[in-house]
């Protein structure tokens, strides 16, 4: 009679697996990361529907290349890089064919900023000086200061060097710091 193991197995076990072609594995690994795509789309994004768009064709993209995947990075970090660069992919397909502009949305996942914010009374206030900020500084701001990445992590998944993501963090605190000094 075989054991079955109760411990969760881990992203690298199922990987390894879906390189191999297990496709219970690859779905698993989409299942247990769909949720953060959608989050880091829609904090990158600011619309829903834009969102969802961007966590499925990661989970395609996921789908059609894992065997591409060579493990130089956790799967969530290379996964997290597809996730950006369609988001930033479909944000100017979706400036070409906007006819009003894309409306911001409040995010209902939970984490430290956003928990601060509202305990401060400026849930909106952060909102919009996140979403004054130009793509490439908010990219690395929300990465750095609301995931808590490395710079390493940040300039990785960005596409970047490490010294551009400090350059990009700089004036992006700095941004935010000048509009939220009236309401700290």
């Amino acid at each position: 009679m075989a054991l079955v193991s109760l411990r969760p197995e881990t992203d690298d076990e199922l990987v390894a697996r879906a390189v191999e072609g297990d496709v219970a594995s690859l779905s698993e690994l989409v299942l247990r990361h769909r949720d953060d795509w959608f989050t880091l789309a829609l904090r990158l994004l600011g619309d829903r529907e834009i969102a969802a768009d961007v966590t499925q064709e990661t989970a395609i993209r996921v789908w059609t290349s894992i065997e591409s995947f060579r493990r130089e990075s956790t799967f969530s970090t290379w996964t997290y890089r597809i996730v950006v660069n369609t988001s930033w992919t479909q944000r100017r397909r979706a400036k070409r064919l906007a006819t009003t502009p894309i409306e911001h949305v409040d995010d209902p996942t939970h984490d430290p900023l956003e928990f601060h914010a509202d305990r401060l009374g400026i849930r909106k206030e952060l909102s919009e000086a996140l979403w004054s900020l130009s793509s490439a500084n908010r990219g690395v701001v929300v990465l750095k200061d609301v995931y808590g990445w490395s710079h390493a992590e940040v300039a990785e998944t960005l596409g970047i060097t490490v010294t551009a993501a400090k350059i990009r963090q700089h004036p992006g605190r700095t941004s935010l710091r000048h509009q939220l000094e009236s309401v700290l």
